[in-house]
């Protein structure tokens, strides 16, 4: 049967299973995120970078950088948001996608953050976007071209990255959400919103459909294995760009779910790292 069309019309139960992205994939994220460490940790043994550079001055203000092989002439930077509905995850998880920007020649940056309840939502929108001018403000002494960035993030991270492209302050190349969730309103009445605290004027303030908001060029992506709502926060956004002119690329990428999508951006032979690739192209 199919959702109606204003998710928040659901029935709370189905509502709560739609947005648990784990419900279409066993019940447990946890295999996937096993698979994050050990691929990021991998990354680290592959890959020179720095660790923990600071953009602010909370503790989880800080980011980890990839330089670009050395001999690169103005590469450009792929910047990587990670998700966990704002509450979980951290850099430390993140780095898998490295080794593959490396060898294409790009420099790589993987945002950190306050979590959730420390910060609200806002907040954190605010810190992914200082983060973003740090990274600008330092484009020369890193050593990647300010004016070639791309900014990528997996689910709650799909949402920042938009986000941060938003009438952005600093230039932004293009942009990658992955199985992003780019209104929030549908979270209220969710245990999800229990850590964000919600309510509808401050989802109203974060719903990147509001026709104001301003983007770049963007490659949309999701799982084939996903909920309905994540499918369609997906396509919706894709379509909400096509309405405004700005070119958009969109994959429903075959066999994947919510997880283990991301990591196809991590893999030079698919055709999401292609996409991305090409934004910096543009």
């Amino acid at each position: 049967m199919p959702l109606p069309p204003d998710p928040r019309l659901l029935d709370p139960a189905v509502r709560e299973r739609e947005y648990t992205p784990s419900s279409v994939t066993g019940g447990s994220w946890r295999p996937f995120l096993a698979r994050y460490v050990d691929e990021s940790a991998r990354a680290w043994q592959t890959v020179a970078g720095t660790r923990g550079l600071r953009y602010g001055e909370a503790p989880r203000q800080t980011l980890d950088f990839f330089p670009a092989p050395a001999g690169s002439i103005a590469p450009g930077l792929l910047v990587y948001i990670h998700g966990g509905y704002w509450q979980e995850l951290s850099t430390a998880e993140s780095a898998f996608l490295a080794p593959a920007w490396h060898a294409a020649g790009f420099a790589h940056a993987v945002v950190g953050y306050t979590l959730a309840p420390a910060a609200t939502v806002p907040d954190i929108v605010a810190e992914c976007r200082a983060a973003l001018t740090w990274l600008h403000a330092h484009a020369a002494t890193l050593g990647f071209d300010p004016a070639q960035v791309v900014i990528a993030g997996s689910s709650a991270g799909g949402h920042l990255a938009a986000a941060c492209a938003d009438r952005a302050p600093y230039p932004v190349r293009g942009i990658v959400p992955v199985s992003g969730v780019f209104d929030v309103a549908p979270l209220i009445g969710t245990s999800i919103n229990d850590a964000l605290g919600l309510d509808e004027a401050t989802a109203a303030a974060l719903d990147l459909f509001a026709p104001e908001r301003r983007f770049v060029p963007a490659v949309v992506a999701w799982g084939e294995v996903e909920t309905t709502e994540f499918t369609r926060q997906s396509r919706e956004f894709a379509a909400r760009l096509a309405r405004d002119g700005t070119p958009c690329e969109t994959l429903a990428v075959p066999g994947r779910n919510h997880f283990d999508v991301v990591l196809e951006l991590g893999d030079p032979a698919t055709a999401l790292f292609a996409a991305a690739r090409r934004l910096f192209a543009r």
